[in-house]
């Protein structure tokens, strides 16, 4: 009688499976892990949680931009960080058992990948690795909220917004003939919240930056020649979680 066939990891064929904190689980697992498993293709703009909402589990980002910002009182919000492909999020209320503290929506058409809460758990708790990595993913954004405060007190605001269009222009650019080509997924008041200063200041640095030649802006286009794209991204200064 021929052996049954093993069922797939439903982020075995993802592109970012290698890093992913859903691998490796005992074969057991991975028919609960399938079971809980959604993949949903969102349009700009809409929402992947709420803030003040219940968790419902363990979302990836798999495609697009994602702006995780806090909402306050008075209906203004502020822009927290950006979750790139290959990001996990709301993990944190998750393992708070706790409603999400941030709100989360697509900047650009994305793809989400979720694991429902209670299958989330169920692989959890015959699979220490997987809770290993969701515990390992809180250590490294409470280091990158450590990084952003010593880059704060010790980079330049010029050479941290680079740093952030870099980043951007990795992730969202478009080679044409000589330039690198992007058009801003956010606004240069989000721009002003990532890194913590005033949107007076944001433009005093977007024209600074405009005058040093690495990057020409068009309102909300941005490009800036190959040469030196490939010269920044590869010194040793460059903060790839900008």
């Amino acid at each position: 009688m021929p052996a049954p066939r093993e069922q797939a990891h439903p982020c075995g064929k993802c592109a970012f499976y290698k890093d992913s904190v859903w691998q490796p689980v005992e074969p057991g697992s991975v028919s609960v892990l399938s079971h809980g498993f959604s993949r949903r293709e969102l349009k700009e703009g809409q929402l992947v949680f709420g803030q003040d909402e219940e968790n419902r589990g363990v979302y990836c980002v798999s495609r697009g931009l994602v702006a995780i910002r806090t909402r306050h009182a008075d209906g203004a919000s502020t822009l927290l960080r950006l979750a790139y492909p290959g990001d996990v999020i709301g993990f944190r209320s998750f393992l708070g058992s706790g409603s999400h503290q941030t709100e989360a929506r697509t900047l650009l058409p994305s793809r989400i990948c979720t694991v429902a809460r209670r299958d989330a758990f169920r692989v959890i708790q015959g699979n220490f690795p997987v809770l290993k990595g969701l515990v390992s993913r809180c250590i490294a954004e409470i280091d990158r909220g450590h990084e952003r405060i010593i880059a704060a007190a010790t980079v330049s605001n010029k050479q941290r917004l680079a740093d952030l269009l870099l980043r951007l222009m990795q992730n969202h650019g478009e080679r044409i003939g000589d330039h690198i080509h992007m058009q801003l997924p956010l606004s240069r008041s989000d721009l002003a919240n990532l890194l913590g200063v005033q949107p007076e200041t944001m433009s005093r640095l977007v024209r600074r930056l405009a005058k040093d030649g690495h990057f020409v802006f068009s309102g909300r286009k941005v490009r800036m020649p190959v040469a030196s794209f490939r010269e920044d991204v590869a010194r040793p200064g460059f903060r790839k979680s900008a």
